[in-house]
Formats: structure tokens, sequence, C-alpha cells
């Protein structure tokens, strides 16, 4: 077994825990990770009883690419005796008409596409092939955004169902893997693109600090992530606790807008703040709305300043109402935006 398969199996027999038999769909460009992917996942199949099934995603971009990655995809997975997918997604529309940018647009119909195979092979699992330097460039990335605490944990390489395997390889050593083992891929376009932040900070901003502060920032970053991230498991268990203490209710995914959801006031005022905000925002997400920090901030001082019968006005329509005992979160309208008060609306009943 090479180096590569052995440490890309070591870690899924201790993620998995021994699991055998999985069914799990490979998120595939054609590129050098995710070809690498495919290759080291084969190379384990039999050992692990894995069956794999690769799928390309065309996201109607870079036309005069899209042929040969979609044959070097199918040529690859029948070469090794796999099954595989073309899925066709409209990333421009997508992006036009949601307002997104086009990068994010192209991801969101990616993990929707992979979500839509993973359901239609009835799979245990969805596999991408991020990399160490993927981390290192998405711990910056959410640096530069402000993002939370939980955010700079960055990727982990087992959440929701995704695998990131390779998550602890560089790039390098998954080029030098193909190079040895004699095997194509392609390269994409956009990764030259300038216009996109991540890619200036992988060609700008990581050179520059590399040459000018520290050689060793990628392992120092990679290291922030792997603290960040412990922190953040034994932060989640935390707050685990406390959503069952203090007994939410789960709301129901297909219509979270007919919940009308309490919290005791009085035990949440109990924990800390930082553990408060965690609970508020797994609280926004369970009824289906975007956690936006401001949002959460202004809960939390609800809980500890917020006047018997006050409300809070959040996105599309969600009123959070102050009571001397609770707080309460409900969609009065509906998930739509709408002007005026509780008070009002119950006077109208």
């Amino acid at each position: 077994m090479h180096p590569v398969e052995r440490t890309v199996y070591k870690w899924m027999s201790s993620a998995l825990q021994g699991e055998q038999g999985n069914t799990i769909i490979i998120g595939c460009s054609a590129g050098p990770d995710s070809i690498a992917l495919v290759h080291i996942l084969h190379a384990l199949a039999l050992k692990c009883h894995l069956r794999l099934i690769a799928v390309y995603v065309d996201h109607g971009l870079r036309p005069a690419e899209i042929p040969g990655e979609r044959q070097l995809v199918q040529q690859t997975a029948g070469k090794l005796g796999l099954d595989a997918e073309i899925v066709e997604v409209a990333a421009e529309s997508e992006a036009k008409y949601y307002k997104k940018s086009l990068e994010h647009a192209a991801r969101d119909l990616r993990y929707a596409a992979l979500h839509r195979m993973k359901e239609h092979y009835q799979a245990d699992y969805i596999a991408v092939g991020h990399n160490a330097d993927d981390q290192v460039e998405e711990v910056l990335l959410r640096l530069l955004r402000g993002s939370s605490r939980k955010a700079l944990s960055a990727m982990q390489q087992l959440e929701n169902g995704i695998l990131r395997p390779l998550l602890q390889l560089s790039k390098q050593t998954l080029l030098n893997y193909l190079a040895e083992q004699r095997i194509p891929f392609c390269h994409d376009s956009s990764n030259d693109d300038h216009s996109f932040l991540r890619n200036r900070i992988r060609h700008e901003l990581l050179p520059l600090l590399e040459q000018k502060y520290d050689p060793g920032i990628r392992k120092a970053l990679l290291k922030t992530a792997a603290n960040l991230g412990e922190d953040e498991d034994f932060l989640e268990g935390q707050v685990q606790q406390m959503w069952d203490q203090v007994d939410v209710p789960m709301a129901t995914p297909s219509s979270p807008e007919a919940m009308v959801l309490s919290v005791n006031r009085h035990m949440v005022s109990r924990y800390h703040p930082a553990l408060q905000r965690r609970l508020f925002e797994r609280i926004l997400w369970s009824i289906g709305t975007p956690a936006r920090y401001e949002h959460i901030l202004a809960i939390t001082k609800a809980v500890s300043q917020g006047r018997s019968g006050s409300e809070l006005h959040l996105s599309k329509g969600l009123r959070v109402a102050v009571f001397r005992d609770h707080i309460q979160f409900s969609y009065p309208r509906g998930r739509a935006a709408w002007r005026g008060s509780l008070k009002n609306e119950h006077s109208r009943k």
C-alpha cells in the first residue's frame, strides 16, 4: 500500500470506527485532488468493502475545458470499474437570481447535486478532495471576513456526512502521488483567476506571508485550525447539555415557520453569554433563518436586559418576543417580511 493510501486508510478506519460496506459518492472535478481521491479510495475499496460512485458536476462554466473533464472522469471510473454520473447545473443563473457570487452559487449547486446523488444511491457519505493547502486558505479567508471562533476551526474531516480524507495531506504530496502512479488529471483555469478572493489568497497573500513574515505560516494556521476544532468539539458538547436542560423543542424541518418555540429565560440566563450565543445560533438555524451575528447578540441582550412585552423583528418575518419567564420565537405570518408588532397581530385575531 502506498504511504498516501495508508495515511487515508488509518484516518478512515479511526473516523468511521471500522465501518464496512459503505457506499460513498465522490465529488470529482477531474482536478488533481479529486482524481487522487478517486484512486486512493479505489485502492482501499476491497479492504474496506466500499462502493464508490464518481460524480462530476458541470456548472456550465469554462465550456472549452468541460468536455475534457467529463471525459477524464468517465474514463477514470471505467478503468477502475466504478459507477460515474454527470450532473449539469446552471451556476450563472443561480448567481444572478439569488444575487450570490459566482463562486458561492457554484458551490451551493455542487453540494446540492452531490446530496441528490447520495439520496439516489442511498449512499452513506459524500467524499470531497479538500487538502491541507485548501484548509490553510480557508482559515485565512474566514479570518479576513471576521468569522467566528467556530468558523476559524475551518473544515472538519468528517462533518454532517461529508468526508474529507485528504485534509491532512498537502497539495504537493498529492501531486507527487499522481506523478508516481502516472495518473492524468485536468487543470481548472478558474483557479488562476485573481478576481476570486480565494485565488488571491493562494497566489498572492500566502506567498507574501511565507516570504516576508513566516516560512512556516501554513503549519501554524493548520495548528490553529486543529486547536480551535478541538475547542469546538468541547463547546458543542456544552451547548448540547444546555439545549437538553433548557428543553428546546425541535423545529419541524419541513415547516419551521409553523412552530412557536419557547425557551426558559431564567434558565438560559444562568449560562455564560458565550454559550447563550451558541444556543441562539443553533435555534435560529433550526427554525430556518440565517444565524446572523447581530441577531444573535440582540437575542442574548434581550435575555438579560429585555423588558417583558418587548420584541425583536428579525429577517423573513421572524419575531422574538420577550416575556418575564421565557423568550418566544415565531413566524406570525409565515416566512415573509412584514411590518407591525405581535401585539397588533394578536389584536387582529
